[in-house]
C-alpha cells in the first residue's frame, strides 16, 4: 500500500527555516506531481506548493513565493520543502501529497492529489 510520511516539522522562532521531507513509498510515482498543503486550526487545507515530475514545473502560492522551496528526488520518492523567513502565520498542519493533476489549477488544489501523508506540525513564534 502507499504510504508516505513526512518529516522535520517542529518549532521554530519567527525568521528562522524548517526543512520538511516527505518519503514515498508501496508503488511507482512516475509522472507523478508532488506538493505541500497546509491547514491551521479551524481553517480549510490550503495549497502551499507542488513540483512536477521532471522538476521544471514548480507552484507556490503566494503567501509562500521567494520564502519557500519546493524540491524533489525522483530516485528516492521524496519532495522537500525548505521554509526560511517563517512567520507566526505560517504555523500549520503541513501535508505532503502525490498526485496526477492534468492542469495546473488541478496541481494547485487538493482535488488533483490521490495519496496524502498524516502531516507534521509547524509551529513559529513571534
Amino acid at each position: 500500500q502507499v504510504q508516505l510520511v513526512e518529516s522535520g516539522g517542529g518549532l521554530v522562532q519567527a525568521g528562522g527555516s524548517l526543512r520538511l521531507s516527505c518519503a514515498a513509498s508501496g508503488r511507482t510515482f512516475t509522472g507523478s506531481t508532488m506538493g505541500w498543503f497546509r491547514q491551521a486550526p479551524g481553517k480549510e487545507r490550503d495549497f502551499v506548493a507542488a513540483i512536477g515530475w521532471r522538476r521544471d514545473s514548480t507552484y507556490y502560492a503566494d503567501s509562500v513565493k521567494g520564502r519557500f522551496t519546493i524540491s524533489r528526488e525522483n530516485a528516492k520518492n521524496t519532495v522537500f520543502l525548505q521554509m526560511n523567513s517563517l512567520k507566526p502565520e505560517d504555523t500549520a498542519v503541513y501535508y505532503c501529497a502525490v498526485g496526477y493533476p492534468i492542469t495546473t489549477a488541478r496541481a494547485m488544489s487538493a482535488p488533483g492529489y490521490t495519496y496524502w501523508g498524516q502531516g507534521t506540525q509547524v509551529t513559529v513564534s513571534s
